[in-house]
């Protein structure tokens, strides 16, 4: 056998081993379907972002809309941890999927007609985490029923490719379609995209679930969770790691609107390149980690991700020039997903099925609930200072709990 010939055969097994879940015919329709839903998501998420800075010129009001948005995970992820191990997944996904798509146009209307005021968008972001709460916990933990166990740290990094393939195309296309026909229309597109998703999960042919649901008190279920979470000194770690990244790391990407126009003297399309870039890096780091999942080096990874995210952080709060800007959100995108992706494997492919969801509702819970508080924070402080000092204290927070788990959990890049 040739040089070459060897040469393409390495690298077509290293395609196949990069997309294994692909292989999986439901996770394919999940892929597509939710590709498609994640595109509108992120046109929605920008396009809001920006009209919530055109109607109020105020850094913190972005921050109440995040937090807003964040704050129903504190209340009902758990519960929806519960409920996934309950009842069937799918039909759990279709639900919230449902009701996201009708928040969107309810969202499209008010715009369309004029209507809308800020505390509108704040009520809107605040039902829509309601339904993100129960339906994240049943998405982190549907995975497994899709492909086998084999190839699940490989879906949950094509998970993460699929999410920031839809962060480089959404804000993009949102940049452009706000500036041409407003805002309005990214809600619309948000709403219809729905249909795919909802459709894919209706279409696959799920094979029994192997485990029985769980039964009892409410109360109980979280309780057994909440110890087996608590004994298990990595999750523990894990978890904080996780937290703190959602504080430091997706608080200061709130700012971005304003971060368009008062640092970079921009526009709505500025703000769609910015958050482009940010899911480029992302989309980048998933394929990379799908390309790792075959070798086993999740915790060092996790550990990588941890220490460049903030020191990316920092280089950015430094810069008021747009194409460094660009270059340096796709590194705090790349490390952000190096975390958190990573983070979420190791987790998935320890917890035994019938605590699944409930473990990855805790996970969820900490993941999103931190988030608002990051937001409400960094918004907070970008209102009475600017916006490159309150990134550039976040990043100085972040690097010392990074350090901290480092040298806490030095087992933890062993895992596998």
């Amino acid at each position: 056998m040739s040089a070459f010939t060897t040469f393409q055969t390495k690298l077509r097994s290293n395609f196949l081993m990069t997309f294994a879940a692909l292989r999986h015919p439901n996770y394919r329709l999940w892929f597509r379907g939710m590709l498609v839903s994640l595109v509108g998501t992120w046109m929605q998420n920008t396009a809001q972002g920006f009209l919530v800075f055109q109607l109020t010129n105020s850094p913190a009001y972005l921050g109440y809309v995040a937090f807003a948005s964040g704050l129903p995970s504190w209340f009902f992820t758990l519960y929806g941890g519960v409920i996934a191990d309950r009842i069937p997944r799918r039909r759990m996904i279709m639900i919230t999927q449902s009701s996201m798509m009708i928040l969107a146009f309810i969202q499209a209307f008010l715009v369309f007609s004029g209507l809308v005021q800020a505390w509108h968008i704040i009520i809107l972001a605040l039902l829509l985490g309601v339904a993100n709460a129960f339906d994240a916990p049943a998405r982190q933990s549907f995975v497994v029923e899709m492909v086998d166990h084999n190839d699940l740290t490989n879906a949950i990094a094509l998970n993460s490719t699929m999410f920031n393939l839809a962060t480089v195309i959404g804000p993009a296309v949102a940049g452009i379609i706000y500036a041409w026909v407003g805002p309005a229309w990214c809600f619309t597109i948000n709403g219809v995209s729905f249909i795919a998703v909802i459709l894919s999960l209706a279409l696959m042919k799920l094979p029994p679930r192997s485990i029985p649901p769980a039964h009892g008190q409410a109360y109980a279920l979280l309780r057994e969770g909440f110890q087996y979470t608590r004994n298990n000194a990595n999750i523990l770690g894990i978890l904080f790691l996780v937290g703190t990244v959602s504080v430091f790391a997706s608080g200061m990407l709130t700012l971005i609107p304003a971060w368009s126009v008062n640092v970079l003297h921009g526009d709505a399309t500025t703000n769609g390149l910015l958050l482009s870039a940010r899911g480029f890096g992302s989309m980048i780091a998933g394929l990379f980690i799908a390309w790792l999942s075959q070798y086993g080096v999740k915790g060092k990874a996790l550990s990588i991700g941890s220490l460049i995210l903030p020191v990316v952080m920092i280089l950015f709060a430094l810069t008021n020039n747009l194409h460094l800007s660009l270059v340096f959100l796709m590194g705090i995108g790349f490390g952000f997903m190096l975390v958190v992706n990573n983070a979420n494997a190791v987790l998935q492919s320890s917890l035994p099925d019938n605590l699944r969801g409930r473990v990855m509702s805790i996970y969820v819970m900490v993941f999103f609930g931190a988030q608002p508080i990051g937001s409400l924070l960094a918004g907070e402080l970008a209102e009475m200072a600017n916006e490159q000092l309150s990134v550039l204290v976040s990043s100085a927070l972040l690097l010392a709990c990074s350090l901290f788990i480092r040298f806490r959990l030095p087992n933890l890049t062993s895992v596998r």
